[in-house]
């Protein structure tokens, strides 16, 4: 147990110190019990052979269930405090995770992988439940158990008491060699099961590609490959086990059978009684299981050490992204006027600028187009805008506040981003579309959905606003989860809506009627980022960047008369329709 956290544990444990310490007292209560059991019945066996009275003996047998009910009903207590506070640190644990994950950067979990964040919300707590409830249960109960038997037994007969338990390190021994092979092959298993869930998972929602290419065959055999390493890996468990336990049962009867032998030696030399053979062949049966349970006990220790310090060290990290100490509050409506002032940035170990000295000013109800070629730094304007990156202090400004000073929720309740691909929860098309605001009225919902121009589509569907869109959109279209992520962002009614290439599902008539909906019915400063050069026409000035370079800035009119950039891709996307209608 090198290296172990301590510190880590107590502070865990420590908002739950009055049930643990309960617990730990009714363990003392029942350890003594327990010794006290045997010694009675010591007592009642010495006495049987010296003439004891009937009724002195059904007294004497009255104590022994009280006490052994006593025992019983202490030991449960003990079981319910200490388990209790390992369930109620499972779900703490796991809350605070959870909030915390919830704070990290969109980023993050890309970068860390989405299976190992999952495995440590899930398998990594449950071991840290283990830890705290099952382990400190179990170690005290071995440390206590040992401490009140082995001074009982001794004080019966010390040369007996060795040779009972003299084989008891054989049987730690074997505990800790099978024990560890076990913990491994159930994080093996553990392992196999959770592959064979992703790719049920990976099936189910690539069901039409993997029908589309034909390949239901291959994946049969990748399923079979799979289930059959599962099955493989239980059976290793199953194994280990039979031979486990059957061992740690012959290791206790050979001890057992030592101390009948030697102690049925000493009764005929009259230098032990009966009475205290029963007793030494209890105390050395109690000491059976918690002597057995040690190598698993340790063993958990570890594994739950190890899921302690996975789980810290995200709880440990904080958000690239987060408030200042003292953010600025708004305490007026934003218009929405948005700007850039030499706006510079570049990703974390990269030392290629993706946006370079950017600079505009986009008032208040303005509709700007944000174009370029593929990898000109689009979409990263989208995310400095909204701060869903880091963003260099005092170069990006909303309404002449530094995006940097501002509280987040702030930010983002007065921007809304439609990203190209919105994401859509397994829910109803009602509910996905107040996602920002889950008390929103149906009016507004409805009112939302015909600025998407969502309404005409909900009509058709046999259950209106409460059909059911499936895991990420998938009984929808392209161009209707597009047009539903966009009357999401509607309806907060944020005074300032990024359009990350969310219409690119749609066609430019449609385009167009949302655009100028949008227009029409709120003041709402809005920035569509495109790579659909047509679209730009509809608008009031168009940013045209190039390499992370504003190289073009003007009314479509203007830029499509002046040979740059702009005119390029105007001439490349005519090209490109008029092959398309003529095809």
């Amino acid at each position: 147990m090198k290296g172990l956290r301590f510190d880590l544990i107590y502070r865990y444990l420590k908002p739950h110190r009055r049930k643990v310490i309960f617990g730990a007292c009714a363990l003392v209560v029942v350890n003594i019990l327990s010794v006290t059991i045997p010694l009675e019945v010591r007592k009642i066996i010495d006495n049987l052979q010296e003439g004891f009275l009937i009724k002195e003996l059904l007294n004497q047998a009255w104590w022994i269930v009280m006490l052994a009910s006593g025992m019983a009903i202490v030991r449960l207590l003990s079981r319910q405090l200490v388990f209790g506070v390992g369930r109620q640190i499972e779900v703490e644990v796991r809350q605070k995770l959870f909030d915390h994950m919830l704070k990290q950067d969109p980023g993050w979990v890309q970068q860390l992988g989405s299976g190992d964040v999952i495995s440590r919300a899930t398998s990594d707590v449950e071991n840290i439940r283990r830890l705290l409830g099952f382990t400190i249960l179990s170690l005290t109960n071995t440390v206590l158990a040992y401490s009140f038997t082995l001074p009982a037994m001794v004080a019966i007969d010390p040369w007996l008491t060795a040779a009972a338990i003299s084989l008891y390190p054989v049987m730690l021994g074997t505990v800790s060699l099978f024990g560890g092979r076990m913990v491994r092959q159930r994080r093996r298993q553990q392992e196999t099961l959770s592959k064979l869930s992703e790719l049920i998972q990976e099936n189910l929602s690539g069901i039409s590609a993997i029908k589309i290419y034909g390949q239901e065959d291959s994946e049969q055999k990748a399923f079979s490959k799979r289930n059959t390493a599962y099955r493989d890996s239980a059976i290793n468990v199953a194994r280990t086990a039979s031979t486990l336990f059957p061992m740690l049962q012959g290791i206790s009867s050979i001890s057992l059978l030592l101390l009948i032998a030697l102690g049925s030696a000493k009764l005929q030399q009259g230098t032990l009684s009966i009475g205290e053979l029963v007793a030494l062949i209890l105390f050395v049966e109690r000491l059976v299981f918690p002597t057995a349970l040690l190598g698993f006990t340790l063993n958990t220790f570890q594994v739950g050490q190890v899921s302690l310090e996975r789980v810290q060290e995200i709880l440990e990290r904080e958000p690239i992204v987060r408030d200042i100490e003292k953010p600025i509050q708004i305490n007026k409506p934003i218009k929405g006027l948005v700007e850039a002032k030499g706006l510079t940035i570049k990703y974390p170990d990269s030392e290629r600028e993706v946006l370079s000295n950017l600079s505009f000013s986009i008032q208040p109800g303005e509709l700007v187009a944000v174009v370029g070629p593929v990898g000109c730094g689009k979409t990263t304007l989208a995310r400095a805008i909204g701060r869903m990156l880091e963003v260099p202090k005092e170069q990006l400004f909303l309404d002449g506040y530094d995006v940097n000073n501002l509280q987040l929720n702030d930010l983002r309740k007065n921007i809304a981003i439609v990203p190209q691909e919105g994401y859509l929860f397994t829910s109803t098309l009602a509910e996905n579309i107040r996602y920002g605001e889950p008390s929103a009225s149906f009016n507004r919902i409805e009112k939302s959905a015909k600025q998407a121009s969502l309404i005409d589509d909900i009509s058709g569907f046999p259950d209106g606003f409460n059909t059911l869109v499936g895991e990420r959109g998938i009984t929808l279209s392209g161009g209707q989860r597009q047009r539903t992520a966009l009357g999401r962002a509607l309806l907060i009614s944020a005074p300032v809506i990024v359009l990350d290439d969310a219409l690119a599902s749609v066609d430019n008539e449609t385009a167009a009627k949302i655009l100028n909906s949008i227009r029409e019915q709120e003041n709402k400063t809005i920035i569509m980022i495109s790579h659909q050069i047509s679209a730009a026409a509809a608008c009031d000035r168009v940013l045209v960047l190039d390499n992370g370079k504003l190289v073009q800035e003007g009314a479509h009119k203007e830029l499509i008369n002046i040979d740059g950039p702009y005119s390029r891709l105007w001439e490349r996307q005519q090209a490109v329709e008029k092959l398309e209608t003529i095809s």
